[in-house]
């Protein structure tokens, strides 16, 4: 049974989640509909890139993922049908696979052109579930679109790194549901250009000088529980999907507050981490 993702910006309140799905069910009754996230903030490609990176690889190959952000079809928005890593990829060219392909190389690559059999101009309702839907059957890419060569990238989306290695200047790129805030800094490029040194990460006010595992490691457990005094306070991690995260332990953004509402972080903050000298 085919598998169809969706991840978009439109929230839960509208119709149009519920009219995608029917359009995808109104031509294949038995396929197997997946919400990623309808929560992504509007037209935040960013955002929609860490989560579609962090999420499609769990699915089986052959999943068609359909991303419904900033996906309005324009001279200068194409529409694109990818393969990649075995999966395949539905949205608008606006840089939203950029994050999965600085690693992979896609397999196929084609803008969708079906756009004058069709009279709608809901992109999702329309252009993307029928490409995802002629994939499902068992069509072919070249059937739906032409061959192109290249696809757009996020400007920002990548840290800054500077000649000397002195310092990485990343951003937030993401705020999950806690309220932690997700940075666009990865493990693997804070060791590459650290490379052992001593550091400082700054964010805001914010100052963290160590990086840990997981969230817990700043309790104490040889502290009796009601001494220990931890909850809320502020800590950077490398999260589950490898980047540097500023979290507060045990946060709960509707009572005690978040790293993101107590420290004033959002999404685009710039994060700074300077290297000592060597």
């Amino acid at each position: 049974m085919a598998i169809i993702t969706l991840t978009t910006d439109y929230g839960l309140k509208d119709p149009y989640v519920g009219a995608v799905k029917g359009a995808i069910f109104k031509q294949l009754p038995n396929v197997n509909v997946v919400d990623i996230s309808h929560f992504i903030t509007p037209f935040h490609i960013a955002e929609a890139a860490y989560i579609i990176q962090n999420s499609y690889i769990t699915f089986p190959e052959g999943t068609i993922h359909i991303i419904g952000v900033d996906a309005e079809h324009t001279p200068e928005n194409r529409h694109v049908a990818v393969l990649l890593n075995g999966h395949y990829f539905i949205c608008a060219d606006n840089g939203v696979l950029c994050l999965i392909m600085n690693k992979l190389r896609p397999e196929k690559m084609v803008e969708i052109n079906i756009h004058d059999r069709i009279e709608s101009n809901f992109t999702m309702l329309d252009a993307f579930v029928q490409t995802a839907c002629h994939i499902a059957r068992g069509g072919t890419l070249e059937v739906i679109g032409k061959p192109v060569t290249y696809l757009q990238r996020i400007a920002g989306i990548f840290p800054q790194v500077s000649d000397q290695h002195l310092y990485i200047h990343g951003q937030v790129i993401y705020i999950d549901n806690y309220g932690n805030s997700v940075t666009n800094i990865t493990r693997e490029i804070f060791e590459k250009i650290g490379k052992g040194r001593a550091f400082e990460l700054s964010a805001r006010s914010e100052r963290y000088k160590k990086i840990h595992e997981r969230y817990s490691d700043i309790v104490n457990f040889d502290v009796n529980e009601e001494h220990r005094d931890v909850d809320g306070k502020g800590l950077c991690i490398f999260n589950s999907a490898g980047y540097i995260e500023i979290a507060t332990y045990k946060s709960n953004p509707l009572t005690v507050g978040s790293a993101s509402s107590l420290f004033g972080l959002r999404i685009d903050t710039p994060v700074i981490i300077n290297f000592e000298r060597i």
